[in-house]
């Protein structure tokens, strides 16, 4: 009971000189050890580190992740240590509502068609989106978060346990200093060679720990690689998906026609642009009118002759002026002088009508 009194007393003790040396330092009453420069350095690095690893991570997570209630629903779902809900992505919902549309409009037609490929497609980038966040979570956040909760926080520790060591060397230091007696002189010099041997230990473990962030940025910049290359191969599947799909929509009809198609001169016509592919980054060619009016077409006008063209999609006629067309059927194709150069006179057996080139693909 004695001994544990003791010890109480002494701990107050302790306490009361730290808090006595750090109030006289504060007013300028009292010398301070410094640190030494390379120590300084070191401990300005790893607060440094800190602080951007902290704002590279919730940049990242911003970009994996724009909406910041999902964020904060996932963030606690990860403190329960719960698997958050699968939700749907942007990418997902629209590719979602493109497949339901086109198959209200109807898979036969050019539109309907053209929405649910495009739908297909936007549900591809969903889930490229998906393998990106998984990728970027687990090779490039989780580690960054470890550092944060784990290194960091020893780094923090010692830092703190340091500084008390230095309180308690300045305090002997001052203690010596005020000491007359001899023996009050010689136990201060005692309690000031095992404050400093304290503090010569405390630092060498703090700098040890401090160099140790070296190694962390060796660690981060190998994550940040796998964070590059999961980027590019995420940007280059939406590439390649974005391709695909244009070279599907390529041949589709860039003209619509509508009830009043007949009374109406030049119909509306949509352009749409084209990728060309190469070694390099792709460049868009934006062009006026589709390119299926240009070559072969162009000549047939010219010509006031006749060719065979082949159907490529179904074409259902707007209008009595218009024939119908159902895809791969043959048919023969003649150019009107005044007629509008996205259409031409189309023949099958008796039956005669308007038909939009965009439909047509002419034969040899």
């Amino acid at each position: 009971m004695d001994f544990n009194v003791k010890r109480l007393a002494a701990d107050a003790g302790t306490f009361l000189s730290r808090a006595v040396q750090f109030t006289e330092e504060k007013l300028g009453q009292a010398e301070k050890t410094e640190l030494d420069a390379h120590l300084e350095n070191l401990l300005v690095r790893a607060e440094n580190t800190k602080q951007w690893t902290e704002r590279i991570m919730k940049q990242t997570e911003v970009l994996l992740q724009p909406n910041p209630n999902v964020r904060l629903e996932e963030f606690v779902y990860e403190k329960l240590e719960k698997k958050a809900p699968t939700r749907l992505n942007n990418h997902d919902l629209l590719g979602q509502s493109m497949i339901e549309s086109g198959n209200e409009f109807g898979p036969g037609t050019a539109y309907g068609n053209a929405l649910i490929k495009c739908g297909e497609t936007e549900k591809q980038i969903g889930g490229a989106e998906r393998e990106l966040i998984q990728s970027a979570a687990i090779n490039f956040l989780t580690p960054f978060r470890n550092f944060l909760e784990g290194d960091f926080k020893t780094i923090l520790k010692e830092r703190k346990l340091l500084q008390v060591k230095r309180l308690d060397l300045d305090a002997a230091k001052t203690k010596l200093k005020k000491a007359r007696m001899a023996d009050a002189r010689a136990a201060a010099e005692q309690e000031l060679r095992m404050s400093q041997s304290e503090f010569d230990r405390q630092a060498e473990i703090t700098r040890l720990l401090l160099e140790g962030v070296s190694s962390t940025h060796a660690h981060h910049l190998r994550c940040l690689n796998d964070f590059v290359e999961a980027q590019t191969t995420y940007y280059a599947q939406c590439y390649q998906y974005m391709v695909d799909l244009q070279k599907q929509l390529g041949s589709f009809p860039s003209t619509f026609s509508n009830n009043n198609q007949s009374s109406v001169s030049g119909g509306a016509s949509i352009s749409v642009p084209t990728i060309s592919v190469s070694a390099s980054l792709p460049s868009v060619s934006a062009g006026h009118g589709s390119s299926a009016a240009s070559g072969g077409f162009n000549e047939l006008r010219g010509s006031n002759g006749s060719r065979r063209a082949r159907v490529l999609y179904d074409y259902d006629a707007a209008s009595s002026s218009e024939l119908s067309l159902l895809a791969d059927e043959v048919i023969v194709v003649s150019s009107v002088p005044g007629m509008d150069s996205d259409w031409l006179m189309g023949e099958r057996g008796t039956q005669k009508g308007k038909v939009p080139i965009t439909y047509l693909e002419l034969l040899n």
